[in-house]
């Protein structure tokens, strides 16, 4: 999912011209911006919240937030790599929001509608059916979908950010605030959480690995 390092050193040049130019009074740079990384933001977003409405609430405050806090940043990190955490941050505080109202309101857990992004093969045991199986197979998506509404804010961000967006634990512990031992073991939890709902769609062949713990 990563662009090679040439392209993400440019991007990053280009980035960094444009914060200067926002900066600056040029509200159109800031624009160029947000149409460069919206589609990148919108894809966690959705993969975090499960719900459109929801992540395009998160794009949408993300991008208003990284635009006033702006002069902050002054090019002391990539830019892509920073509105991302602020709509990680985000998208967290809406999952507890949501959370939290759904039980006052005593609802159990939902599927939402629409398909996720799935890898399932990256979070079931080894020699599991191909990923074109996986992937083809409707009911694994709706398990998936209702796996990733039991983890917390942290383990949902954990997961999303090291199997579908390739983050390495240090970018998951800045998000979550944490150190890499504990983003480590979030993972770890999120992990053998989605493997036991997904365990009917794997034999079970030996004891389970850690995927994705490594630094």
């Amino acid at each position: 999912m990563r662009a090679s390092g040439e392209q993400v050193e440019s991007v990053a040049v280009s980035d960094a011209v444009a914060v200067e130019q926002t900066l600056a009074g040029d509200r159109e740079a800031y624009r160029v911006l947000v149409e460069r990384h919206s589609a990148y933001v919108y894809r966690l977003a959705y993969r975090m919240t499960g719900k459109k409405e929801d992540a395009e609430e998160v794009v949408q405050e993300a991008f208003l937030r990284a635009y006033q806090k702006l002069r902050q940043f002054a090019g002391n990190a990539n830019f892509a790599t920073w509105v991302y955490r602020i709509a990680a941050n985000y998208a967290i505080d809406r999952l507890r929001q949501r959370k939290n109202e759904d039980a006052r309101r005593e609802l159990p857990p939902r599927v939402v509608e629409g398909e996720p992004e799935t890898d399932p093969l990256a979070l079931v045991k080894d020699r599991a059916p191909s990923p074109e199986q996986l992937a083809g197979s409707v009911q694994l998506a709706a398990k998936m979908k209702e796996a990733l509404g039991t983890l917390t804010p942290a383990e949902r961000t954990a997961i999303v950010m090291r199997h579908w967006d390739g983050c390495g634990i240090e970018e998951i512990a800045a998000v979550l605030k944490s150190n890499t031992s504990a983003a480590k073991n979030t993972v770890f939890r999120a992990v053998q959480k989605l493997r036991l709902a997904l365990a009917p769609f794997a034999e079970p062949r030996g004891a389970a690995r850690a995927v994705g713990t490594e630094s």
